[in-house]
């Protein structure tokens, strides 16, 4: 740490002073044979006059601190991977136990840790990783997924290094290279390409639906979903509900008599009012119906239960909902890279072509941070059953 006495035996003549190694080098060569500098009307010194690229290692380390007139923390050589890991979910899991950020992104940033432990092990030295470290972590990364995942990823880990040196874990910033860049726009949307159109046509939801027949073996079999998965399947092309939405719905949120449904989205607490179709809303009492006396108390008021009496909801991407989604698609062989979200870019792609954009946010659970959403206090009924009624039109073929 820098010393701040200006009575250190020793002293120099000033012939004897070196010069600076470049003009821009911020120390100057003080008398007592070592490199300082005079910060807030006190004087610092960093190193000796024979070692300049430590002494200005020392105060890149110090000089934020030093400048605005903080002590400078004792940076320990020795932080580990596993320190920065920890000490970073036990800041987000404080957030999470106060309601400031949702279980899913808290499993997202447990996963990030865990992957950053187990790639670079977790008793690696901080101050040893270099560019080509990360540059491998990229590399195993973009074998084993996707370019969005990639892309998430990539930020969700200069985030946790990025913490480390807010909180002076780490005294420098992270040089992560050239080789840790995120994924460019052009291969995330090219990507998207090859997957293929994310949302479902009529004939498919219909079949979703009400079930259909398929050829197997040479034999017609009849495939139908389950009450519960109908039902929620509905909730996704009706109001564009995605599996959390689904999964966590309490039945205060429902008004099956007048035909709407209230619930903020679990990811965002956003606000969202939708019109049920009639469809939906015998599905639901029918589900209702059967429901199975709740296994945990905690979810007494939740919509959807399973036949053991269980929640439907997980907070990951491996849900109940998507494995049962994912059943019934092959068995009625319905093919592409398609799952239950796809529900919901159905409604957000066919409710935009009823042209009330502002009725489509506010069902799908959209924030725009515009003047004119801060100024607007409420969206009329009318306008969010235009949206949902030219949804319903399209996917059950209603003449008018």
């Amino acid at each position: 740490m820098a010393k701040s006495d200006s009575k250190a035996p020793g002293f120099a003549s000033k012939t004897q002073k070196p010069q600076k190694p470049h003009p821009q080098f911020p120390l100057f060569p003080h008398a007592t044979k070592r490199w300082a500098k005079k910060i807030r009307g006190k004087l610092y010194y960093f190193g000796p006059w024979d070692a300049p690229d430590d002494a200005l290692k020392s105060y890149e380390e110090q000089k934020d601190a030093l400048h605005s007139g903080r002590k400078p923390r004792e940076v320990s050589a020795g932080v580990t991977v596993k320190d920065v890991c920890n000490a970073y979910l036990n800041h987000q899991k404080a957030k999470l136990d106060r309601g400031d950020l949702s279980p899913r992104t808290w499993s997202n940033y447990h996963d990030t840790a865990e992957l950053i432990v187990t790639r670079f092990g977790k008793s690696r030295i901080i101050a040893d990783l270099r560019p080509d470290d990360f540059a491998d972590l990229r590399k195993h990364m973009a074998r084993n997924w996707g370019p969005v995942r990639v892309r998430n990823f990539i930020q969700q880990v200069r985030s946790v290094f990025k913490y480390a040196l807010e909180t002076e874990l780490i005294a420098t910033t992270m040089r992560f290279g050239p080789g840790f860049d995120r994924p460019t726009k052009k291969t995330i949307r090219l990507n998207r390409a090859k997957k293929g159109p994310q949302m479902f046509e009529p004939a498919e939801l219909r079949a979703l639906v009400n079930g259909s027949t398929v050829e197997r073996n040479g034999k017609t079999i009849e495939v139908r979903p389950s009450a519960v998965l109908k039902a929620m399947i509905l909730l996704g092309v009706n109001c564009g509900f995605g599996n959390a939405d689904c999964g966590t719905l309490p039945r205060p949120a429902l008004d099956l008599d007048g035909g709407f449904v209230n619930y903020h989205r679990p990811k965002t607490g956003i606000t969202r009012r939708c019109p049920l179709w009639p469809e939906t809303v015998a599905a639901i009492r029918a589900t209702l119906a059967e429901r199975p006396e709740p296994t945990d108390p905690a979810d007494a008021e939740l919509v959807f239960l399973t036949r053991f009496g269980g929640s439907w909801h997980k907070d990951s991407s491996d849900t109940p909902i998507s494995n049962e989604m994912r059943k019934l698609l092959n068995a009625l062989g319905i093919g592409g890279k398609r799952n239950f979200y796809a529900l919901r870019h159905t409604f957000e792609t066919i409710g935009g072509e009823a042209k009330d954009q502002v009725a489509v946010d506010h069902i799908m659970g959209h924030a725009r941070d515009d003047m004119a959403s801060q100024y607007r206090e409420r969206i009329s009924d009318e306008r969010f059953r235009a949206v949902s009624d030219h949804v319903r039109k399209w996917v059950f073929e209603v003449k008018e």
